[in-house]
């Protein structure tokens, strides 16, 4: 019976070592390497001083990789002979970039503290630090990612909503990932920052009714109608302050002037209609909202205690 109960205690005590290790929190490095979050901040700030679009960039790159197999590094790895990377899926080839803004970040970190920080905590809190550098919200992200092995291009082709859904399906979308549509709302007013390509926009711009017809004026100057023809020219998502995170993304939505399909959709008549008002007018409101939605779209999946690993070099595996 002792020892009955002694194996019951000690069970008792690994599973709460297990739960505590594998919880993320935002302390998670302040032991092993409390240099990190500020080794991010630098490089990160020094990569915007450069190029403000950088601050998108790595946004963006948080997103796609947490919507496939969870916010677990994948989004990074360059293709092998094993698998085919998620970088030239549908959704990412010829548009997600700053992967060589991601290298840089994360080898200022192996510089500070070697083999301790995961790519996908490094990438988790580089976009949040793109968000206070161009004027948004400050949060603490919450760490202890460890990096995938593998990537997946069908995974990433089936799992990151293209700018042609239409509300329903983008709530859908969200909701696999365990977001509401509050969530969705607010993730996409990330899109007062950063550009689309002609290629996404054509068919809004030029077929389109519910547009402001002189914004969709303005866009055709950059976008030739025929299909083929300056298919890569980018246009800013956002023409007032298209490198400062604020809430003009929603005003333009009222305004009918979504350059992307599915950002018009969240003011169409529906359902998201009242928060895209909200946000359009409370800008303290969206901050709050869109911090809440990234601190919950960064627990989807995370590998942690003896899963994945820390990589090195975020393209490949070690």
């Amino acid at each position: 019976m002792a020892s009955s109960s002694l194996f019951v205690r000690l069970a008792f005590v690994l599973l709460l070592t297990w739960s505590s290790y594998a919880q993320l929190t935002p302390h998670y490095y302040a032991y092993s390497c409390p240099k990190a979050l500020p080794t991010i901040r630098s490089a990160v700030k020094s990569a915007i001083s450069n190029d403000k679009r950088v601050g998108a960039q790595l946004l963006r790159l948080f997103f796609h990789d947490c919507f496939v197999n969870g916010c677990d590094g994948s989004l990074l790895l360059d293709d092998t002979s094993t698998f085919i990377g998620e970088k030239n899926a549908q959704p990412n080839r010829n548009s997600a970039r700053g992967f060589n803004i991601v290298d840089n970040i994360k080898s200022a970190v192996e510089k500070a503290c070697p083999g301790v920080v995961s790519c996908a905590d490094t990438l988790a809190v580089a976009a949040r630090d793109s968000v206070v550098l161009l004027g948004g919200p400050d949060w603490q992200v919450k760490l202890g990612r460890r990096d995938a092995r593998t990537a997946s291009q069908a995974a990433a082709n089936n799992s990151i909503p293209p700018p042609t859904f239409n509300l329903n399906q983008l709530i859908n979308s969200f909701a696999n990932q365990g977001l509401s549509q509050k969530d969705m709302v607010a993730l996409s007013g990330g899109h007062t920052l950063g550009v689309a390509r002609c290629i996404n926009i054509r068919d809004r711009i030029y077929n389109e009714t519910n547009i402001d017809p002189s914004f969709a004026k303005t866009r055709q100057s950059n976008c030739p109608r025929t299909a083929g023809s300056g298919d890569n020219n980018v246009n800013p998502l956002e023409l007032q302050t298209p490198t400062a995170f604020d809430n003009k993304y929603f005003k333009n939505l009222i305004n009918k002037k979504g350059l992307l399909h599915s950002d018009q959709q969240l003011f169409n008549g529906g359902s998201a209609d009242s928060l895209v008002r909200s946000y359009s007018s409370n800008s303290d409101l969206f901050n709050k909202d869109f911090v809440a939605a990234m601190i919950k779209m960064g627990d989807i999946k995370p590998l942690t205690g003896s899963n994945g690993e820390i990589r090195k070099n975020c393209r490949k595996i070690n």
